[in-house]
């Protein structure tokens, strides 16, 4: 919380709003999956001080004592569930969900495919009727709105059936977290259609899809190339009009490695910020790096406890 706070620090004005929020609503309890470094555990702590979750912390016992006397963080308040290695942590946090014990599941120092294999394994996981997609949740100084990136960081080749997944995730996303219906962008190198380019192709399958309420809640204009789908300079440069060019609010990319380099590329060069989220599973997933700082993790863990908590209020009650 000190980075938060420090005077003069760059302040994020977005994610802020983000955390803030979670202060209306109950800390969700959240099954930490082997917590057993320092950077882990402190954004567990961190966000459990905050209350914005409760975390359940799952690995082995002497390795998360170890790593919070190494960062001088205090876990004697918090649940502890033993367990023998980062296998059987990823396992049992999945099973504290199954059980109902958990509303959301974080990410330790673990490999993301070791917790992820546990999520969508078929008969004991996590897995929904919906695909499971990234949202990277960007703070970019320059942008007036929180930008989504998607799927940079699960389906490397998605075809068109995931990628009407990965928008509806994403449009279920903005809307539960009361961002409003979200403009979205589905990108590609240029804005027309191409038959030698199949993701424009894809990007103008998914317009129609949501033309005819296959994707709903969100407004889809596509192929759009990044300059005009963000600047309402270029749009207007290039004549096109619609509600999304110029101000999308969510940019569906093509493949993951698309994704991933943009999203870092706005990191590195644009100074932005990176929560992620997986989401298509029973509970939002919250994936941090070893590299995020603390107002990063912060963020990540608020989207999941407000998105978690909308799920909570908006499911059917059983009869």
């Amino acid at each position: 919380m000190d980075e938060l706070a420090t005077p003069g620090a760059r302040r994020h004005e977005k994610y802020e709003r983000l955390i803030a929020a979670t202060r209306d609503i109950r800390a969700i309890p959240c099954a930490v999956a082997h917590p057993c470094d320092a950077s882990s555990l402190e954004g567990a702590v961190e966000a459990a001080r905050a209350g914005i979750i409760a975390p359940i912390l799952v690995g082995p016992r002497h390795k998360i004592e170890a790593a919070a006397r190494e960062a001088g963080l205090d876990v004697a308040r918090l649940e502890l569930v033993d367990v023998p290695h980062s296998h059987a942590a990823a396992a049992k946090a999945v099973e504290l969900v199954r059980a109902g014990r958990a509303e959301l599941l974080m990410k330790g120092s673990l490999h993301t495919d070791e917790l992820m294999r546990e999520v969508v394994a078929k008969d004991t996981g996590l897995r929904t009727e919906r695909r499971i997609s990234h949202v990277f949740i960007m703070d970019v100084p320059s942008y007036p709105e929180p930008l989504f990136i998607t799927d940079a960081a699960i389906n490397i080749f998605p075809d068109l059936e995931t990628k009407a997944d990965i928008c509806r995730n994403a449009i279920d996303l903005h809307l539960g977290l009361g961002l409003g219906t979200p403009r979205v962008a589905i990108l590609s190198a240029v804005e027309t259609v191409n038959p030698k380019i199949p993701g424009t192709i894809d990007a103008a399958a998914l317009c129609k899809m949501a033309d005819r309420g296959q994707i709903a809640g969100g407004l889809l204009d596509g192929p759009l190339a990044l300059d005009n789908a963000i600047s309402p300079e270029a749009a207007a440069i290039k004549g096109i009009r619609s509600e999304v060019a110029g101000r999308a609010q969510v940019l569906v990319v093509p493949d993951l490695e698309a994704g991933n380099m943009l999203a870092k590329n706005l990191s590195f060069l644009a100074g932005a910020d990176a929560a992620g989220i997986v989401l298509g599973a029973r509970v939002p997933v919250i994936l941090t790096s070893r590299a995020d700082n603390v107002r990063t993790r912060m963020a990540s863990c608020a989207v999941a406890a407000l998105y978690a908590h909308h799920l909570a209020e908006t499911r059917p009650v059983a009869a």
